[in-house]
């Protein structure tokens, strides 16, 4: 099972949270866009470009904070942050 934490933060208080569970046999990659996918419907938000910075900074810790940097359009938080809560190892046939 792999879940996927998501949560926006302003001011450093958490103003909305939610957790996203799949349990597809996939890809870490695309578990991760799916839930990233769904914390943004969720949260009625436009999608987030990942940044060199995010992207090195999930890859290291789980966890990439996306500021506004990486929206599109203007955001009244400071971030939105993504943790890797658990995680299962699928590794599809070739």
């Amino acid at each position: 099972m792999f879940k996927l934490w998501g949560k926006i933060v302003k001011d450093g208080r958490t103003l909305r949270d939610v957790v996203i569970t799949n349990e597809k046999e996939d890809t870490r990659t695309h578990k991760v866009l799916d839930a990233l996918n769904e914390i943004c419907y969720q949260f009625d938000l436009s999608r987030p470009i990942w940044l060199d910075a995010n992207i090195t900074q999930f890859q290291r810790h789980k966890k990439a904070q996306f500021k506004q940097d990486s929206f599109i359009e203007a955001i009244d938080f400071d971030y939105l942050e993504i943790s890797v809560l658990e995680e299962d190892f699928f590794y599809p046939a070739n």
